[in-house]
């Protein structure tokens, strides 16, 4: 029974997928198990990921959805003087918004990922084992593209918030009752096409390189669990290849948001990117803040996929010792 408990966490440990088990009701407790425990290790990685890098996203939002030229000096001069005009905490303006949008996100992703990577390896015969590459990217596609067809609302009024004064809107309730009065229940939905688009590539490549560095250690260097700050410098790498691919996605989701408290009337993806390209130009303004995201995003991502899977494993301690109900 102890042996069987220790394989079964080495397998999730390097991102394996679970076989199935012999009894339909003992699977069926275990499955559920999974999936919640998976809900709540995902909340928490994606809630602790945001706040860390939050002075820094409101501050990458700014920029996307305007015409000023980025640069790490007038970046770290508006975050300056937006702590001189508004105080500390303002800086983490939007943040409950994006706590709002994040926690459901993180959780039906990482929970979508365990459970594609389960359906994946059961239909292409790996079950029990590590998938093989285009199986893992297309797993962590498909949990990025359902989280962001769930949560899209939220990403919308968290731009919104990140882009306005405080006194423009009072709270989160505020900003969709004005969106849904002023500019139509579609406006919420503005930006979604860019937005999958981006995900695909985002998620696909962030899941595939995490998991892929895991396996990669754990063959190279025989330990099946990676040490904390292992996992963190494998997140950082996900990060930092999955936002680099998807990055001018990003930006013309954002302008897309934004257009109606920025007077712009941004309509389709290729129109948006066309605008911003003969404004901007093509680095300037579809890579801009890409610099700063290199520095959040991998810190974030790092951040996410390190405190999932020693959630996870606590959770799956906690069960062994008896606290948690079977």
């Amino acid at each position: 029974m102890g042996n069987g408990v220790q394989e079964q966490r080495a397998s999730l440990a390097q991102g394996e997928v679970l076989p199935l088990a012999s009894s339909s009701q003992s699977e069926g407790s275990m499955h559920t198990r999974t999936v919640l425990n998976a809900l709540f290790s995902g909340a928490l990685a994606g809630a602790l990921a945001k706040t860390a890098v939050a002075p820094l996203d409101r501050t990458k939002i700014i920029f996307q959805v305007s015409s000023a030229r980025f640069s790490a000096k007038e970046a770290y001069r508006l975050i300056y003087r937006t702590y001189l005009k508004d105080g500390f905490f303002s800086l983490w303006r939007g943040n409950s918004a994006t706590m709002v949008r994040v926690i459901p996100y993180a959780a039906i992703q990482f929970c979508a990922h365990e459970q594609y990577k389960r359906k994946l390896g059961s239909y292409y015969g790996f079950q029990g084992s590590v998938l093989p590459p285009l199986p893992r990217l297309l797993a962590g596609s498909m949990a990025g593209t359902t989280a962001a067809m769930l949560t899209y609302p939220l990403d919308m009024v968290r731009a919104r918030m990140a882009v306005t004064p405080k006194e423009m809107y009072s709270n989160i309730l505020h900003v969709f009752v004005r969106i849904s009065r002023e500019e139509g229940l579609k406006t919420l939905y503005r930006g979604f096409a860019p937005t999958i688009l981006g995900v695909v590539p985002y998620a696909g490549l962030s899941f595939f390189t995490y998991e892929t560095l895991k396996k990669l250690h754990a063959e190279r260097s025989g330990r099946p669990f990676p040490y904390s700050y292992e996992r963190l410098a494998f997140g950082a790498c996900a990060g930092l290849i999955g936002q680099s691919a998807s990055y001018p996605l990003d930006v013309v989701r954002r302008r897309m948001q934004t257009a109606g408290v920025t007077g712009h009337t941004y309509g389709t993806i290729l129109g948006t990117m066309r605008e911003i390209v003969s404004e901007e130009g093509l680095i300037r303004g579809l890579y801009k803040g890409l610099s700063m995201n290199w520095v959040k995003g991998p810190v974030a991502v790092g951040i996410s996929f390190m405190t999932f899977d020693l959630t996870q494993i606590l959770l799956r301690k906690l069960h062994q010792m008896g606290y948690t109900s079977r």
